[in-house]
């Protein structure tokens, strides 16, 4: 078991991170047990066409073996912990012109995300892949757009009756795809509203690429620079209050399924960096924690906002890209309140818990059968929280030997402090 995050219900917020399945020597190849416990959902990039396709779908691994990946997906999401297979990037032309092609893409998607166990899909789908020629966004007439809406839906209904749970779908488009659509709809622009619109009941998280975007129009119809906190709080403001387009209104989105995406560092895109005091700001004032940091105004907070995505765990993991290593994992943190220091932690006795002195592997047995446990390293420092799993925790490969504190609440809600060592 590695670190994870609470349910759902519990634990509202999510840190999203692409994970690159490749090696780049400027943000190096990772192993999936390495990625920073704060990464609560990892999205695996990238599912792409086979060779001289566009929809029969292929995923492989660049360095890890197949037994060893599938095992560390398993690993991450005993923690709790998802883990999903992105469908696409921008260097990948994903496009079901035919019923044929869809049932295809169907075919060979449940069969990737079967064979490595993954929790669900993120469509990532850039340049020609979405594009519409005519309709509105309630009624779409491009076979492209119908085959795709319809292939994803059998996906999911395919994966519910398999594992008995809905599949995890999130969705990453590009402004152009999404907010663009005020400005003008047809072609790129505002292509991937139908696409939302008709999966909205599924889709459990929108992280539009706050980056790489140039200025995008508002919803008070004033234009906004990207790497600001105003185009930060204008765009996500646009996907929660909805929109007009001359393909129809989009209906907005509730704050739980809208992530704010941005790079971990000016090196991991072409543009839209954004500084971590600006992103503070910003997301702050969306979620009704903070003042309103520039010139754009809300009609009220959004407490619930889902979280914060980037692109990519890699990058974030390089000491030189943001000051520091994990500088966007960090930012994470304080901004959605999750404690950084022991000092966090509420004085209250200390629980009973066996046995006190363990090794990696060994389970921490709980006076509580569910729940999750905040754990803080010798020195202070969070590590997340671990998963309670039937009045049990095991220690994940992440921790060294110490002394470990943390704490969990009972379902009265009373907090009560624990302490182990690690051998």
């Amino acid at each position: 078991m590695l670190l994870g995050s609470l349910s759902a219900a519990a634990q509202p917020h999510d840190l999203i991170g692409y994970w690159q399945n490749w090696n780049d020597p400027n943000a190096p190849y990772m192993e999936l047990s390495e990625v920073d416990p704060r990464y609560t959902i990892i999205e695996v990039a990238f599912a792409e066409p086979a060779v001289g396709t566009t929809f029969d779908m292929v995923f492989a691994l660049a360095e890890t073996d197949e037994a060893t990946f599938t095992a560390d997906v398993a690993a991450l999401q005993a923690g709790g912990r998802k883990v999903l297979i992105s469908v696409g990037g921008a260097n990948a032309t994903v496009r079901l012109n035919t019923e044929d092609e869809r049932d295809q893409f169907v075919t060979s998607m449940l069969g990737i995300m079967d064979t490595y166990g993954f929790d669900g899909m993120d469509l990532d789908l850039e340049g020609t892949s979405v594009n519409i020629s005519g309709g509105v966004i309630s009624a779409p007439s491009d076979a492209t757009i119908i085959n795709l809406i319809a292939a994803v839906n059998s996906i999911a209904d395919a994966f519910e009756i398999q594992h008995g749970h809905r599949m995890m779908l999130t969705m990453a488009p590009e402004t152009a795809y999404v907010q663009g659509g005020q400005s003008a709809y047809g072609g790129i622009w505002g292509a991937y509203l139908p696409i939302i619109d008709a999966l909205r009941a599924r889709l459990d998280v929108l992280q539009v690429q706050l980056y790489n975007s140039g200025s995008m129009y508002g919803i008070d119809g004033a234009i906004y620079e990207q790497g600001t906190a105003d185009f930060i709080v204008s765009q996500t403001d646009a996907l929660l209050q909805g929109f007009s387009t001359a393909g129809g209104f989009f209906a907005g989105l509730p704050a739980n399924k809208i992530a704010v995406a941005l790079p971990a560092c000016p090196s991991a895109a072409g543009g839209g960096f954004t500084s971590v005091e600006v992103v503070a700001d910003a997301i702050n004032y969306l979620r009704g924690d903070g003042p309103r940091p520039e010139a754009y105004v809300l009609d009220g907070p959004h407490p619930d906002l889902r979280g914060m995505m980037t692109w990519s765990i890699n990058w974030d993991a390089v000491a030189t890209c943001n000051d520091n290593a994990y500088e966007y994992a960090r930012s994470y943190e304080d901004i959605f309140g999750l404690p950084t220091s022991t000092r966090a932690l509420p004085e209250q006795g200390e629980a009973v818990v066996w046995p006190t002195h363990l090794r990696i592997g060994d389970d921490l047995h709980m006076p509580v059968h569910e729940g999750a446990l905040l754990v803080y390293d010798p020195i202070g420092r969070s590590m997340g929280r671990l998963s309670i799993r039937g009045g049990r925790v095991t220690i994940p490969p992440s921790f060294n030997s110490g002394l470990y504190r943390g704490g969990y609440h009972d379902a009265a809600g009373g907090f009560h402090g624990v302490t182990f060592m690690i051998e």
